[in-house]
Formats: structure tokens, sequence, C-alpha cells
């Protein structure tokens, strides 16, 4: 490993996933949650990311299509599409975005997941490739009689509640 690439990488070891995603060239909004396992595309300036989005663990944006078996036949060829995730979307742990989709404002994408088509505004998508499953309102009406108003005390807390809280409150599949 050459030692200009060898120091790049001790450097985005303590950069913030935030921080190296604007240094790599992608356009981040503000308070947004990267989780250090994102995987960003080798033309990281084609993505475009809102206000207020989550991207978990293991995300993976990809921005261009192109394999050898197509360069046999065509040598130069390569497409690219931009990646566009607007205010408020989360994208689940493990999702593939391909090129040229646009996520919509308050979107969810379901872990696991490769989105293949833009998904609208306000909308819940999930499996391979990724389908419409619901609208975030219904989501929500659904999920209710689980929420367990955990979000924001500390660990502690959080998991006395949870070892002790009976089991009706727990999602069942």
């Amino acid at each position: 490993m050459s030692i200009i690439k060898s120091a790049y990488l001790e450097l985005v070891k303590v950069l913030s996933p935030v921080r190296h995603a604007r240094m790599i060239g992608v356009s981040l909004g503000d308070n947004c949650l990267v989780y250090r396992s994102m995987e960003w595309p080798s033309e990281p300036y084609l993505v475009t990311i809102g206000n207020n989005v989550q991207l978990t663990k293991g995300v993976a944006i990809h921005t261009h299509g192109g394999g050898n078996v197509v360069r046999r036949k065509v040598p130069d060829f390569d497409v690219f599409g931009k990646v566009v995730i607007k205010d408020w979307a989360y994208i689940g742990a493990h999702a593939q975005i391909m090129p040229g989709v646009t996520i919509g404002e308050g979107a969810m994408v379901a872990a696991g997941s490769v989105v293949t088509k833009s998904v609208p505004d306000g909308m819940v998508v999930g499996g391979n490739p990724a389908k419409i499953l619901c609208s975030v309102e219904e989501y929500i009406e659904r999920n209710m009689q689980y929420n367990v108003h955990t979000k924001g005390i500390g660990e502690k807390e959080k998991k006395q509640c949870l070892l002790t809280m009976d089991e009706s409150m727990f999602l069942k599949k």
C-alpha cells in the first residue's frame, strides 16, 4: 500500500463520518446521522443528501454501472446516475441505493433493501427490488401501539425498561 493511501486511511479513522463525506465531495445537509460503515461511491460528488437524513450501518450508494462484461463489447462503456436523498429520509441498515435514484422527503427505506427506482415523498419501501409497502403515516398508525417512548433516555434506563416490559409491547412478526 502506498504511503499516501495509508495516510488517507488513518485520516478517515479520525474524521467523523459527516466530515469524511463532505471531504470526499458528497453534498450533505445539516443534522445528518451517517454511520462510519457507510459505503460511498467512487463518484461521491454525484450524491446530494438533504437535512436530518439518517444513513445507518452498511448503507451503500452507487452512482455508476459499466462492468467488464459490457466493456468486452464496448470498451469505453460507463454510465452514471446522480443519487438524491431528500430531507428527513431514513435509510435502513445494509440498504443499496442504485444510480439515478431519488429518495423522497420523509421516506423510509427498510433494512437490506435494494432501491432500483425513485421513492416518492413520505413512503416506506422494502425488498429486493424495493417496492412501496405503505406510507409513513400508515407505518406510524400500525406501530404506535408498540411505542415505548425510550428515545433519548440513558442506556441503563432503556435496558431496565425493555427487560421489564410486558411481552405485548414487543413487535411480533
